[in-house]
């Protein structure tokens, strides 16, 4: 599959270079984001965002960078921002080439001068550093770079205000700003040694950010200036710009420090390295020696469901064991009670604790069914014990019939768990299609492992159940007639709605449903939810059905769950049609998966975003760089790997025996 390709020629037009963002992470919780040239179009943008204590909030600290270009008294100022309703100053103009790897860089040409812009994030620091580099000029060139400054959380707006520190520090090569106290300060430093900075402090009005008007969101920023840094800069020579939370020693560490970052930077030079990166930027490492997952860039933190369907794919495909077990055992560091703690806690993800279960059926592969039990044992049998209990005086609970009840007021208790306004958009309270799914896989998985490590006394206690489980989910969900299981069932009867979520009761280890039943529901699903980019997840002829984005935010978040493709459940729909057609699925299975090479050309640069319009052209939206998509296709991907491997077994096989 082809890398990353940009039209040159199109780098000047906004409404192609406006729709490809960057995004380069520090694997603490901090990125850099903006689009390829440099215009913030979101509050999320930003060259600086990072956490600034021990919780998972992150703060806007440098916004951006202004670089303006001057010969002959004459300036160029090679910087894009969009104030209400108009571009100042157009530097896009001056945008010959952008390249991805192993940095984003962009290449300006103003006359006769070529200005190459390096950016490097890097890791396990909080710290942005840029090179430039002027690789033509005829006449004496100065550098200009002004730095505009938030300091706020990443989810608001700075505006001008009387409370803010506009002073600059003097430190070596540079300045050191903060703007308010409880933040750290943010270290300018330079690699030019004869670099002046003059103080100017001054206030920039209404920034615009279009993609937040679009989401139905506040969009305008004042962000304040203190100064800009000026130096001389030769043909060939290059200068670093670092801007740290941590204070450099010299000019000659911000060189030493950037060569030996960029040196250990891989190369993303088609889809797979481009997935391979993507998957490792939502791996973190926070202080205390907690191993988390980001579930998706620019606005999500930590999320409990999302880790969990996310680990495989984005761990162990890679061969990343270690990173797989140092986020689980986070999380059950944190459990109470057999429960997760947050949002992976069964009161507020009903199915949370049960993908648990899943993600050590994965990763048993690669430590054995004893390195589970030996590990995981004990939160594993806490887990069932809770759900038999119930969570949240019986919201979430084990009935007689064997099957999970999840029903609370005002929450939405699955993964389509859009709330607005305190009302749940999609609430599907009562017996959930893939909650009881999770949950027959989860206690037969769990019996499975206790059987091989001998522990006599859970098996005696929970052999019985699956059965019971079996035959009241069959009876409740199996709509025979239609050839496809209901979506939930409630004390008013079965929800006949066609959705996505029962292609991942066929698609788990263990599973209720026989091969017919299968076979008529993967009929349904081809007919009414599969698209190149993922499954609806409601038929387009359903009433609520929504085939496009809407432009307020309720409008967004009932879309969302009522049309909008999504891409992770494709793995059970991969496990489910190779379960059937074995190595027949092979040539649909690459034509599903090789499509989504043109998503990582747009939207977030050599990621996958959230979910897509449910028509086409099938619009990427939401989040733009989303850890169970990214997941979801190197999962995908090893799939098709093992496919292949079989069918050229059978193939070798095959010619032996012809040859006898």
């Amino acid at each position: 599959m082809p890398g990353l390709t940009f039209d040159k020629r199109e780098l000047g037009n906004l409404e192609y270079s406006l729709q490809r963002e960057m995004l380069a992470t520090d694997r603490r919780g901090g990125y850099m984001s903006t689009t390829i040239v440099g215009c913030n179009t979101r509050k999320y943008h930003g060259l600086i965002v990072a956490p600034i204590d021990t919780t998972d909030q992150t703060y806007v600290l440098l916004s951006s960078l202004d670089e303006t270009i001057v010969q002959h008294d004459q300036s160029f100022n090679l910087a894009l921002h969009r104030f209400r309703g108009v571009y100042e100053p157009r530097g896009h103009k001056y945008i010959t080439d952008f390249e991805y790897t192993p940095c984003p860089t962009i290449t300006y040409r103003v006359g006769g001068v070529i200005l190459k812009k390096e950016l490097l994030w890097i890791h396990k620091r909080t710290q942005l550093m840029i090179r430039y580099t002027l690789v033509d000029a005829h006449s004496e060139t100065t550098l200009r770079l002004r730095p505009f400054l938030a300091f706020r959380n990443k989810h608001s707006l700075s505006k001008a205000n009387m409370d803010a520190n506009v002073r600059s520090y003097a430190v070596k090569n540079g300045v050191k700003n903060r703007l308010y106290d409880g933040f750290p300060w943010l270290y300018m430093q330079l690699s030019k040694d004869d670099s002046k900075f003059v103080a100017a402090p001054d206030w920039y009005y209404d920034f615009e950010y279009q993609k937040e008007i679009e989401r139905g969101y506040e969009g305008y920023e004042d962000l304040l200036t203190t100064g800009y840094f000026e130096m001389k800069i030769q043909k060939g020579e290059s200068i670093i710009f670092s801007a740290s939370v941590d204070e450099m020693a010299s000019a000659e560490d911000i060189v030493n420090y950037f060569n030996a970052s960029i040196a250990r930077r891989t190369h993303k030079i088609d889809f797979i390295s481009c997935l391979h990166h993507s998957a490792r930027q939502f791996i973190i490492r926070r202080p205390g020696d907690r191993t988390e997952v980001v579930a998706g860039y620019p606005w999500y933190g930590v999320d409990g469901r999302s880790t969990f369907i996310s680990l495989p794919g984005l761990t162990l495909e890679q061969g990343y064991k270690e990173d797989c077990m140092a986020v689980l055992d986070t999380m059950v560091g944190d459990m109470h009670n057999g429960d997760f703690a947050g949002s992976a806690s069964a009161e507020v993800a009903a199915d949370a604790p049960l993908w648990f279960f899943w993600t050590l059926q994965n990763l048993e592969k690669h430590i054995g069914a004893k390195g589970i039990w030996e590990r995981y044992g004990e939160a594993m049998k806490s887990i069932l014990a809770a759900y038999k209990k119930g969570f949240f005086g019986g919201c979430v609970a084990l009935h007689d019939n064997g099957l999970v009840w999840a029903a609370r007021e005002g929450y939405a208790l699955t993964w389509m768990n859009s709330v607005v306004g305190g009302v749940a958009q999609t609430p599907r309270a009562g017996y959930v299609v893939e909650i009881n799914a999770l949950w027959y896989n989860a206690v037969c998985y769990a019996l499975e492992l206790a059987k091989k490590c001998g522990d006599k006394e859970f098996v005696s206690e929970w052999k019985a159940l699956p059965k019971k489980t079996k035959e009241s989910f069959i009876e409740k969900f199996y709509l025979a007639e239609e050839g496809y299981l209901a979506d939930y069932v409630d004390l008013r009867g079965a929800d006949k709605s066609i959705r996505c979520n029962q292609i991942i009761a066929s698609g788990l280890k263990y599973t209720m449903v026989d091969q017919e039943q299968i076979v008529n529901m993967l009929l349904t699903v081809r007919q009414h939810l599969l698209t190149p980019h993922g499954l609806r997840s409601l038929s387009p002829e359903d009433s609520r059905f929504e085939s496009t984005y809407k432009d307020n935010p309720i409008e967004q978040e009932a879309a969302s769950k009522n049309g909008a493709v999504w891409v992770w459940p494709l793995m059970f729909y991969f496990e489910c049609a190779f379960a059937l057609q074995g190595e027949k699925f092979l040539a649909k299975a690459k034509e599903l998966y090789e499509a989504y090479d043109d998503n990582i050309q747009t939207y977030c640069i050599g990621s996958v975003a959230e979910y897509y319009d449910a028509n086409p052209p099938f619009a990427p939206r939401g989040a733009f760089s989303q850890a169970w998509s990214v997941a979801a296709l190197l999962y995908i991907k090893e799939l098709v790997a093992q496919q292949e491997a079989k069918a050229a077994r059978a193939a070798k096989k095959s010619v032996k025996t012809s040859k006898k």
